[in-house]
Order: structure tokens, then sequence, then C-alpha cells
């Protein structure tokens, strides 16, 4: 139990079935965790998911659930949902489309960083390879146009249709060998070979060629702690996500009656027509608003007449410059409530001259009814969550 387990996929990325003892089989967790004396399973390491698929041994089929490396031993841990018989033959199967993904990403990945490193000398201080995502850190920040040809370099290489080289170099060899490595390594040391382009220690199963990878393409590029992020989408992955890209412009230009080469111009057209919309709306709604505070019955409010305003639609911009305008003309106390009974109502109070202080029916709002907000004398906003005619009957009955 303690030798390590034999790894048929250094051999050969491509073995999709194969013949295994079975070691051991002990119950973990809610399955079962079962260890072969050689599998095709590459299980999680060097921030890729592990391979799935099945185990079928004495007429039992058991799902792989997982594949774990026990770093200390060498023995690969395959956690499956039925036990396996100890000592019997088990057939492993692998399944293909999920590994040739994770083959196409990983391969597409070494380019881009080969290239990428190779080209402004920084590192790849780390990488994700997940079943949605494909993340890589560097520790420089580059422009998007440097990424832009960097992508453009990475598919000119998966289109030459290159050979990835694996290789175990002896170590004298490796001490003659320069090689990327995201950390020190020691023991027997893998390496992954793209002539001209990238050397790189790896333990994970890659294409034959680049073609296979077929395409690369950039998702995003962030800032992270002081270098970058790149998320990158290879082969079917980046097939289905222009796929969806191309589906979404062909939807907006039947929308927009028009090609799709020609909606970014129509949206820029759009975009100009809403905002001279949205300003000449603002400019008609601060005028009905004003006209509504000059002409709606006031209330008394502690002695003193204030113009009351409730309005479900208008927003606050257009009633701050509504209460200021109607301020300018006659001085006093103005009120606006914003909202509904059933949402509640965003409000607005205003005073001109030596009239109440703004706070005042602002803090009766607090106290009688929930209210929250605050403000300066001449000017408070705020929320109070209740219905118009209590608002109105704690504003006309002070205590």
């Amino acid at each position: 139990m303690n030798e390590s387990t034999g790894k048929l996929f250094d051999e050969d990325a491509y073995l999709t079935e194969f013949t295994a003892g079975v070691l051991s089989c002990e119950t973990f967790g809610d399955g079962y965790r079962v260890v072969l004396d050689r599998t095709a399973f590459f299980p999680e390491a060097g921030g890729q998911t592990s391979d799935r698929g099945a185990l079928v041994c004495d007429g039992t089929e058991a799902q792989v659930r997982d594949v774990q490396i026990d770093e200390e031993s060498g023995r690969i841990l395959h956690l499956t949902d039925k036990a396996l018989p100890e000592g019997g033959t088990a057939t492993g199967r692998i399944d293909w489309t999920h590994r040739f993904d994770n083959m196409q990403q990983h391969s597409g990945e070494h380019i881009f960083s080969g290239l990428l490193c190779g080209k402004y000398s920084c590192d790849n201080v780390g990488f994700h390879l997940s079943d949605q995502t494909v993340t890589m850190d560097y520790n420089r920040a580059c422009t998007a146009q440097e990424i832009a040809a960097i992508e453009q370099e990475v598919n000119e290489v998966i289109w030459k249709n290159l050979p990835i080289e694996i290789s175990f170099p002896t170590g004298a060899e490796l001490e003659k060998l320069t090689y990327r490595s995201k950390k020190e390594l020691s023991g027997r040391i893998r390496i992954v070979t793209i002539p001209g382009v990238d050397v790189c220690a790896c333990c994970a199963p890659h294409v034959r060629h680049t073609g296979e990878i077929g395409l690369l393409k950039v998702l995003s590029v962030q800032n992270y702690k002081g270098g970058i992020r790149v998320t990158i989408a290879c082969g079917k992955r980046a097939f289905d996500h222009l796929s969806g890209q191309s589906d979404t412009l062909s939807g907006m230009a039947k929308e927009l009656s028009t090609a799709p080469e020609e909606v970014p111009g129509q949206l820029a057209r759009l975009r100009r027509e809403l905002t001279d919309c949205r300003r000449r709306m603002a400019v008609y709604c601060e005028s009905v608003l004003l006209n509504r505070l000059r002409t709606e019955p006031a209330i008394s409010f502690r002695d003193e007449r204030a113009a009351v305003l409730f309005d479900a639609e208008a927003d606050a911009q257009a009633a701050r410059r509504a209460v200021n305008a109607r301020l300018e003309e006659q001085d006093g106390l103005v009120l606006v409530f914003l909202g509904d009974d059933e949402t509640g109502y965003q409000y607005l109070i205003g005073v001109g001259g030596d009239h109440a202080d703004a706070r005042i029916p602002a803090k009766l709002l607090g106290e009688k009814l929930g209210g929250r907000g605050g403000g300066s004398r001449e000017m408070t906003q705020g929320r109070v969550d209740a219905a118009r005619e209590l608002i109105l009957e704690t504003l006309k009955h002070v205590d």
C-alpha cells in the first residue's frame, strides 16, 4: 500500500479505457475511496480539476466523482459513489469530452503564458482551470493592446499545428534546461515543450499538436495584486462563447432593423437620442412639479403655510430643482414626497427666507412614523414608510 499509483496519463493522454487492480476500497464521506495499482485518471493538481468517468469491477459500475493524490505516498485516490471489491480487476473509462476540453484549455494556456512571459519578462504566478473558467495570473501589468497582440500570436501558433512534446529529463539535463515553473520542484520532473514557444514543467495531460486547441479567445483582463488576471477560453469553449456573442449581436441587429456591423453606430445614435429625451423629460417633469407646487392646496404646519406634493413617478433630481425654483419664487416651507403607500416615500424638504427649519418636519416624521433622513436647515431629505394620509395627518397635527 505504500507504493505510488502508476500514472498511465503520463504515458498517453489519449488513453480512455484501461484495466487495473483494486488495491483498496474504503468508506469516505458519502461514498468510497478506491486505490488502484495504476490509473489513467488525472487527479486534481497544478490548478486543474480532476478527470471524471467510471470504474467497473465484477458487474458493479461506480461513477468517479473526483480524483485526488496523496502527496506523501504518491497514491491516487478515486472518490466513487459505489464500493468495488478489493483484489478485483477494474476497467476504467475516462470521460473523454471532459478530458479533451481540459487538454485544450491547458495547452492553450501554455502557449499564452509562454509568449507573454517570454516577451515581457514576467512570471505566471497563478493558474486555475475548472469546468467554467480558465484564469492565469501574471506579476506584470499589460495594456489591452499588448494582450491583443499576444492573443493573435497564440492563435498563429495554434494554426501552425506545432507538436507538443512530453519528456522526463535527467537531473543533468534539467540543469542545462531553461523552463517555466510556478514552484520549486524535486524528483522526476515532467517537461512540456512547444518548440520555439514554451518550455514548462507540468503534470497535466496535453494535446499532441497545437492545432487540436482550435482557437484561443481572451474573455477578460483585470488588475490583480499588482499584475493582471487573464480569463481565456479555448477550443469548444471559445467556439461556444463566440457563437453566443454572434447570436446576441444578430438578435440586436434584428431588433434594430440593421446589419450586425451597423449595431455599434445604431446604439450610439440611440444613446444620444435617449440622453436628449431624458434631458427634455427632466425639464418637463420639473415644470409640472413646479406648477403643482404653485397650485395645489397648502397645509398648515406650526402656524405656517407649507406646500406639500406627493408624486409616484418623478425622480429626486427633478424634485430638488422644482423645490429650489419654488423657493426662489416665494419664501416658505416646501415638502415633496416621491413614491406610493405600498413602497413608501422618499422625501425632500426645503425652506426659504426666515421660515421654519427643514429639520423640524423631518424630525417629526422620524419620531412619529419611523422616518430616516438628515440635512441642513435649508434642505433635508430622507425616507418614510407610511401611508399618504397618515403623513399628512402627522404634519397637520403637531403636539
